[in-house]
C-alpha cells in the first residue's frame, strides 16, 4: 500500500457512507429492509476486502459501485423474481407536499432511470464518473437522463402551475 492510499477503519467508514449506501440501495430496491440488507452486504464486503483508494471521492464511488452491483444481484436472485414486495414510501413527513411529488415520481420510474436520477442529482456525479460507476457508455447515460427528465416532466406537469 503506498503512503498517499487512504485506509480507513470500518467504522469510519460506516459513519461516513452509511447514509449515502442506503439511500442509493433505497432508490433501487423501494425497500427498507431490502436496502439495509444490501447496505449490510456493501460493508462486509469492504470489511472483507480492506481496499485502499487514492482519495475519499475514489472511496466513495467504490462504495456506490458495490452497492449498485448488490441491487442488480437482488433483482437477479430466484426469491426476488418469485415475490412481490410490499410498497414502501420515505416517511412522509420528512418532505413538503411539493417534494413528495418529485419523491413519488422519481420512485415510479424505471430501475435505470432511477439510479442515473440519483447518482447525478442526489450524489452530484458528473456523467463521465455515472458511465464509468455502471460501466455503460457516457451517450447511454446521457440518454437515461434525458429520457427520466421527460418522464418526470411529464408526470409533474401541472403540479407546480400554481408555484
Amino acid at each position: 500500500m503506498n503512503d498517499a492510499a487512504v485506509c480507513a477503519s470500518a467504522e469510519e467508514v460506516l459513519e461516513r457512507y452509511a447514509a449515502t449506501v442506503f439511500n442509493a440501495a433505497y432508490t433501487m430496491v423501494k425497500n427498507r429492509e431490502d436496502a439495509e440488507d444490501i447496505a449490510q452486504d456493501v460493508f462486509l464486503s469492504y470489511v472483507k476486502a480492506r481496499p485502499a483508494f487514492e482519495s475519499a471521492a475514489h472511496e466513495k464511488a467504490w462504495m456506490l459501485r458495490v452497492t449498485i452491483n448488490r441491487c442488480k444481484s437482488f433483482f437477479r436472485s430466484a426469491w426476488q423474481k418469485k415475490t412481490t414486495a410490499l410498497e414502501e414510501d420515505f416517511p412522509a413527513a420528512s418532505f413538503t407536499a411539493d417534494e413528495l411529488a418529485v419523491v413519488d415520481a422519481v420512485n415510479r420510474l424505471p430501475k435505470k432511470y432511477r439510479q442515473v436520477i440519483y447518482l447525478y442529482y442526489i450524489e452530484g456525479y458528473a456523467t463521465d464518473e455515472i458511465a464509468s460507476m455502471l460501466s455503460i457508455p457516457r451517450n447511454t447515460v446521457l440518454s437515461q437522463l434525458s429520457r427520466a427528465r421527460k418522464l418526470l416532466k411529464t408526470a409533474l406537469k401541472g403540479e407546480f402551475d400554481d408555484v
